[in-house]
């Protein structure tokens, strides 16, 4: 692999761990269990690995972002995450800075070499 190749692979790791958080935050407006939850990212092609969203989750709920619940009615059980009313304040704000980061990011690109 060439040099630019591992800092370009370094970077996208970075970057793309910075957005998981709001792109999970974004689809828990309704209760989903971890499966649930890497399906319904993929749907809208957004790749999360297992082992990447389940600390992910823990971390969330540890810092009260998340509530989660157990369903033993089914044959397997299921922990189901929430959004908690501060999560959905954080998240709302999240997607204020994010829309302003892109802009300001898109004014510094604009006819740079990419577009």
């Amino acid at each position: 692999m060439s040099e630019t190749n591992e800092h370009l692979d370094k970077l996208m790791q970075e970057l793309r761990r910075g957005t998981l958080t709001i792109g999970v935050l974004s689809q828990l407006y309704e209760p989903q269990y971890g499966y649930s939850l890497v399906a319904s990212l993929e749907e809208k092609d957004f790749q999360v690995e297992a082992g990447t969203l389940y600390p992910l989750l823990r971390r969330l709920e540890k810092q009260g972002l998340l509530v989660s619940e157990w369903d033993t009615n089914e044959t397997r059980p299921r922990k189901y995450y929430l959004l908690s009313e501060s999560g959905k304040e954080v998240f709302e704000q999240l997607v204020v800075e994010w829309k302003d980061m892109v802009n300001r990011l898109d004014n510094l690109l604009i006819n740079k070499g990419g577009s």
